[in-house]
């Protein structure tokens, strides 16, 4: 035990100790965390969906028709017709033939790369891949060929110089820097080189693209171009859940290969339903979009003026660096003197001396919100400036 002690202590004095917060109450800007009420800017639900109430509805409706427990394997007896329907919804929404629904995004990520290389072929996979898309490469048992963030230039090479089966896997919306992967360079060199694009879009369903498509539809790329696009129901949709969409070959392949998919009790079927209605709210809202893109441009313009330094993100994930992790930590906790919630983020999930404050904006957010945020970002300034860091461009892989 005292090894495992001794790191914990050496994960303290570098500033990289983690902690969790209990919050209680419903996921909104306005919350309460260990007992505190603060104004958060730091969770994922982009669209503010996740207390709708039409969302809470459908969960009620579904949980009165078809009780709580998914009880089987979808390929026992737990296939419902709820999770049937949904993923018809999520076909046509998409605008791809096929789609199968996981339990979670990390499930989606480990299942589907797995199943789709194995021994003997070759991934590439973008040095900024969130950890699970990184950790499904590690399970398929396939090479892994890591390039520098969207550097398309030096992929073109490490295809051209393998052979064999080969999978380009990257981000749509990276999920720490903001940013969006070169997609349609990424489907043009998957075409030259013969290899199958998979793109994790978690981050970009419901705020990316015409009716929150997400960033696969917005680069205008068919299912013959981007095969396989992975999302998750946990961000902008506001619910639970994840999902894959593409040609129905590939969902009825992924069906008999997914480790994650085959041997996992299905999600509740009221989930499923909820879900349905989340799209219906996702698509039809261009309102929610249009406010958020106005909060972003807001926030970046006032965050400039203040001199602190951000990446050049047009998403809701607008990271604010700083470099050194204790700093970090020390800035998000005088924000949080002012009731603002806003976590730092630090390695391993950044690169060493890529600590930054996360900060999400969603469309639930009220520009009095944000003028409460930008007053403490500037309160902290005097303090925080001397300390932050210019951007990093590059490092190592960040898990």
């Amino acid at each position: 035990m005292r090894e495992f002690a001794r790191e914990i202590e050496e994960r303290k004095a570098a500033g990289l100790y983690r902690t969790r917060r209990v919050v209680s109450g419903p996921q909104q800007p306005r919350m309460t965390a260990d007992g505190e009420p603060v104004l958060a800017f730091c969770s994922n639900d982009y669209l503010g969906l996740a207390n709708h109430p039409a969302l809470v509805e459908a969960a009620k409706s579904g949980l009165e028709t078809n009780g709580l427990g998914g009880a089987a394997s979808h390929l026992i007896c737990g296939h419902h017709q709820a999770h049937h329907r949904l993923e018809e919804r999520l076909a046509a929404f998409t605008g791809r033939t096929g789609a199968l629904f996981f339990s979670t995004g990390y499930m989606a990520n480990m299942g589907v790369i797995s199943a789709m290389a194995g021994r003997g072929d070759t991934i590439f996979s973008d040095s900024l891949n969130h950890a699970s898309i990184i950790d499904g490469c590690k399970l398929s048992r396939a090479t892994i060929r890591t390039y520098p963030h969207g550097d398309t230039d030096t992929l073109a090479q490490q295809l051209a110089e393998t052979g064999g089966h080969k999978l380009v896997v990257t981000d749509g919306v990276f999920s720490m820097d903001g940013d969006i992967a070169p997609l349609r360079e990424l489907a043009g060199l998957c075409r030259i080189h013969n290899a199958l694009l998979v793109v994790d879009d978690a981050h970009g369903f419901g705020c990316v693209g015409p009716q929150g498509r997400g960033s696969v539809f917005a680069a205008g790329l068919t299912e013959e171009e981007a095969p396989l696009v992975i999302g998750t129901f946990g961000k902008a949709f506001g619910s639970s859940g994840a999902f894959v969409v593409g040609p129905e070959l590939l969902m009825d392949y992924l069906v008999q290969k997914a480790r994650t998919y085959i041997y996992t009790t299905a999600m509740p079927p009221a989930l499923a339903i909820a879900n349905q209605a989340s799209i219906d709210l996702v698509e039809r809202d261009d309102e929610r979009r249009y406010h958020l893109q106005r909060l972003i441009k807001r926030f970046r313009s006032a965050m400039t003026v203040l001199g602190y330094s951000l990446l050049p993100s047009i998403t809701a994930i607008q990271p604010v660096m700083v470099g050194d992790a204790k700093a970090a930590l020390r800035l998000s906790a005088e924000l949080e003197k002012c009731g603002l919630l806003v976590t730092a983020i630090r390695p391993p999930t950044v690169p060493q001396g890529a600590s930054r404050l996360r900060v999400t904006l969603s469309a639930s957010h009220t520009d009095a919100d944000l003028d409460r945020l930008i007053e403490g970002f500037s309160a902290c300034a005097a303090m925080m400036l001397p300390n932050v860091q210019a951007p990093i461009v590059e490092a190592a892989a960040p898990h």
